[in-house]
């Protein structure tokens, strides 16, 4: 081993110093010979050296350079994330100026802040107070419905019960006024919190689900026709004298950050029409709806009626083949039920009419006069 150590040790010594003595050779040269050698090595021999370097030189770049991408692609992230917000806010401003032209008056703009407290999850606080024209007992709505109405006032802020709460209730009826009831929040754990019930609803009177359900204006706090929910179907309960629906919410207070607040007089006047474009739109969907299920029976009838007629023509050719005369054979109305072919009265066999006239039916006995004894 110590032999093999002392060769390799020779060779690498010698080598250095043939590369040594090249090199003072390759630097006295003239340039007219040395450019020609260097050329060469570097095709040759120092190519894949030369690749090796490359190579290294474009990793050393792209690892430079990854900190700056990877940054420059999280700040357009973020910068998308920040667009996306900025869009659901400005949509949701245009549904608060929506609601605020059609109410034209009588209602006080709020911002709805939130609480991360157990006890904020039954009310939201508002940035406007009795200074801005909020009272007690007031109603807050949203764009899609009823929110809540106002329990605490102070001058810059106040405070609202929304109807997550316990106690909150709120006089309602189906859209149609065809039932009433009285709306409470539905006091489940899990996902059935976050619905509620319309209790008291007579027992003869059924609600379809899908029904949208508003305030009835009863009770003098909530005005008339706020949506409040759709039915979602009835739920069983003890009373047996009347019915219960659970409702799926129109608003879910978690989601609402501006809120208009009724005032006294405008709740007074009504919100009429306020909130009618939902009922505008259902009946154009329904419309639209009728006119398509018109045409597809208008197609089926003109289909069944081709059929008929396909069938008729069958039928005829048959009854030509059977020997029957063309006039004999009434032609069916198309536009009527399918039915076959009949024959005309004059068409049955001589045959069959003649009658055995000697064979007469037997006189009924109370018919027969009694025989006269003198």
């Amino acid at each position: 081993m110590a032999r093999l150590g002392r060769s390799n040790n020779r060779i690498d010594s010698t080598v250095l110093v043939i590369c040594a003595v090249l090199s003072l050779i390759a630097l006295v040269l003239p340039t007219q010979v040395r450019e020609p050698i260097a050329s060469g090595l570097r095709r040759s021999i120092l190519a894949p050296l030369l690749r090796l370097q490359q190579s290294a030189e474009e990793s050393r770049r792209a690892l430079t350079m990854h900190d700056s991408v990877v940054s420059r692609r999280d700040s357009i992230a973020l910068r998308e994330m920040g667009v996306g917000a900025l869009e659901t806010e400005n949509a949701r401003l245009r549904e608060i100026l929506g609601l605020g032209s059609r109410l034209k008056w009588g209602f006080v703009p709020a911002e709805a802040l939130h609480g991360r407290g157990v006890r904020d999850e039954f009310g939201v606080t508002l940035s406007a107070g009795s200074r801005a024209g909020v009272l007690k007992l007031s109603p807050v709505v949203a764009p899609e419905g009823l929110v809540g109405v106002v329990d605490n006032v102070d001058p810059m802020i106040s405070h609202a019960m929304v109807w997550t709460h316990p106690d909150f209730r709120v006089s309602a009826m189906s859209e149609d006024a065809s039932a009433f009831g009285i709306v409470q929040p539905h006091l489940e754990s899990g996902a059935g919190r976050y619905l509620m019930e319309m209790r008291g609803v007579p027992f003869r009177t059924s609600i379809k689900p899908g029904t949208m359900v508003v305030s009835s204006g009863l009770g003098g706090v909530y005005p008339r026709g706020i949506p409040i929910g759709r039915v979602i179907g009835e739920t069983k309960t003890a009373e047996t004298w009347a019915r219960t629906y659970l409702i799926r919410p129109a608003v879910f207070p978690a989601d609402v950050y501006a809120v208009m607040i009724l005032r006294p007089d405008r709740a007074t006047a009504g919100v009429d029409n306020v909130w009618a474009v939902g009922t505008i739109a259902d009946s154009s969907v329904r419309k639209v709806v009728a006119a398509g299920d018109s045409l597809a029976r208008t197609a089926a009838l003109a289909e069944a009626t081709a059929r008929q007629a396909v069938q008729d023509s069958i039928t005829r050719d048959s009854l030509r083949r059977a020997g029957v005369p063309e006039q004999s054979i009434v032609p069916p109305d198309s536009l009527a039920k399918a039915r076959r072919p009949i024959l005309r009265r004059d068409s049955v066999r001589v045959d069959t009419t003649h009658r055995d006239t000697s064979r007469r039916a037997p006189a009924r006995r109370d018919s027969v006069p009694a025989p006269h004894n003198p």
